[in-house]
């Protein structure tokens, strides 16, 4: 395709772009800095007839072998951040790190995100998944996030009751609709000190119970309801034998069962046929699917 926008790349290796480290390549990508280049990617798509596909810090995704089609833009360059120390209010663009501003408002003595430090994804990952940890969750400190359609080419606000929050789901999942910004209601004048260590003992805890020391997407299969079955996934991985369980460079993690880890050179398809194996040993042994909480792109 002659005469490509500057903003737009042909053939880019998606792997770098997701914390497994694996996929293949997008037919064309675009990575915005600001709002503006957003949608000229998208006008410039459109324009083409592509489809669009958006990731954010990749780290609840696993990306085919085959790569994807059409245009892919990667928002997790979607920089800033403000605080409203009268309202008790942070705005955060869709790709800051939520681990980054979890550290930052602690260091601030802003209390009500200490549970996000552990969790590897954008601030619109976590809006998207309604991502959670150490009793806490987005829905509990999200007022409002502006969102993009692709369909209808404009952007709106959304206050939770609109996003229909259950556990790690949101109605943004499976839509047209990107999250751009988002507003969090903290409580400021803390002690720093205090807040900084509550929030550094939850980043140990997490560390000393999950891997981090190999490229993963963290959690891979949604817990089961708790009032239906009280075993989180992890444990039901666990005790169907699994742990350590590998296929080709894919393992299931020894230190948490909920864990697939891609111990070097794993492909995708790799993972996908181990996430498929887990479900379909637990499901026999158990009775019970395991929901992937992990997005898979590419495998249809």
């Amino acid at each position: 395709m002659p005469n490509l926008p500057t903003l737009i790349r042909p053939s880019q290796t998606l792997a770098p772009y997701t914390s497994f480290k694996v996929g293949g390549s997008a037919e064309f990508f675009a990575a915005p800095r600001n709002l503006s280049e957003l949608q000229a990617a998208i006008a410039w798509a459109k324009a083409q007839n592509l489809k669009i596909t958006c990731l954010g810090a990749g780290s609840n995704l696993l990306i085919s072998d085959r790569g994807l089609t059409g245009l892919v833009i990667c928002t997790k360059y979607l920089r800033g951040i403000n605080f409203d120390r009268e309202k008790g209010q942070v705005y955060a663009m869709a790709g800051e790190s939520g681990v980054s501003l979890a550290r930052q408002v602690a260091a601030k003595g802003w209390s009500g995100l200490e549970w996000a430090i552990g969790i590897p994804g954008s601030v619109g990952g976590l809006v998207v998944m309604n991502a959670g940890a150490q009793g806490g969750c987005t829905a509990d400190c999200l007022i409002e996030t502006e969102v993009f359609s692709l369909s209808e080419n404009s952007s709106q606000l959304l206050r939770v009751p609109d996003l229909d929050y259950q556990y790690r789901s949101s109605n943004l999942q499976n839509s047209d609709r990107l999250v751009l910004k988002a507003t969090l209601q903290l409580t400021p004048d803390q002690d720093p000190a205090v807040i900084s260590a509550k929030t550094s003992s939850f980043l140990r805890q997490r560390q000393t119970t999950q891997p981090y020391h190999l490229p993963s997407c963290g959690s891979v299969f949604r817990n089961p309801q708790p009032q239906i079955i009280p075993q989180s996934a992890g444990q039901l991985i666990e005790a169907t034998g699994l742990k350590g369980f590998q296929v080709g460079r894919a393992q299931v993690a020894e230190l948490h069962a909920n864990f697939i880890l891609n111990l070097g050179g794993a492909t995708a398809s790799d993972i996908f046929r181990l996430i498929t194996h887990v479900q379909t040993e637990v499901e026999q042994k158990w009775g019970i699917s395991l929901e992937p909480e992990v997005k898979m792109l590419g495998f249809a």
